[in-house]
């Protein structure tokens, strides 16, 4: 996929040109697009708007941050220059990952805001049809298919993907069940060690905190066993297809 930069006095849009034609200061503000705002999700820091953008639909999401100190300071980071923004920084690891045909949302736009020493960021990635949270399917009941989702965390582990906030918020089951894998803020490339087991240890902890919740379901060790089963199917995989060879 291509990518242009367009920029003016204080900010600057990195965008795919085939999905943005009249890129501009304002195309990532939530007031551009009060006419056309399809549906809100999430509240706070993970708060997401989509919107009808022509025949396609986005969703828009601004940088926020967590913990004690976005308490004080909600949006706002240190300028560091733009290559090293989060929202640019986001935007080309999903270029990479979509290019390598890995289950991830398109990258539409990204943009900063110059505030002195600081910056803003938004992001705007092509919407998953009919995709529901892990967590929302978990706490309705219903069936998912957890060895689908463990072949999928293995192939981002098999690309050297370290997600740095895998939770069952940000895997995502769309109209036909299949596992996609959002929110790449802070996410790099890594040779293969034990950040991989660290960062299915996280995810095992968000499903407990989930059963944890009043009313949701128990935790199933057996859809967490068959998760690390497609896991290990993976790279059961790989490694015969290392040993046949080309």
């Amino acid at each position: 996929m291509s990518a242009a930069i367009a920029r003016g006095p204080g900010w600057a849009l990195l965008h795919d040109p085939a999905l943005v034609a009249t890129p501009g200061a304002g195309l990532l503000d939530p007031s551009h697009w009060e006419q056309r705002i399809v549906e809100r999700a999430g509240r706070g820091r993970g708060g997401v708007l989509f919107v009808a953008a022509g025949a396609q639909h986005w969703a828009l999401r601004h940088y926020r941050r967590g913990g004690l100190f976005g308490r004080v300071v909600k949006d706002r980071y240190p300028w560091l220059g733009e290559a090293r923004t989060r929202s640019f920084r986001e935007w080309r690891m999903l270029a990479r990952l979509h290019e390598a045909g890995l289950p991830v949302p398109r990258p539409v736009a990204a943009g900063w805001r110059r505030h002195g020493l600081l910056y803003t960021a938004d992001l705007a990635t092509a919407r998953i049809p009919g995709a529901v949270p892990l967590s929302a399917r978990l706490a309705a009941g219903e069936a998912v298919d957890w060895q689908g989702i463990g072949r999928m965390l293995h192939d981002f582990h098999a690309a050297g993907v370290c997600h740095a906030d895998l939770n069952a918020h940000n895997i995502v089951l769309d109209e036909v069940g299949a596992a996609w894998l959002l929110d790449f803020d802070r996410g790099r490339f890594r040779a293969p060690g034990g950040w991989q087991g660290r960062n299915l240890a996280r995810l095992e902890r968000s499903l407990r905190k989930i059963a944890a919740e009043p009313g949701a379901p128990p935790f199933s060790a057996a859809g967490w066993r068959a998760l690390l089963d497609g896991y290990r199917e993976g790279s059961d995989l790989r490694l015969r297809l290392r040993a046949r060879g080309p």
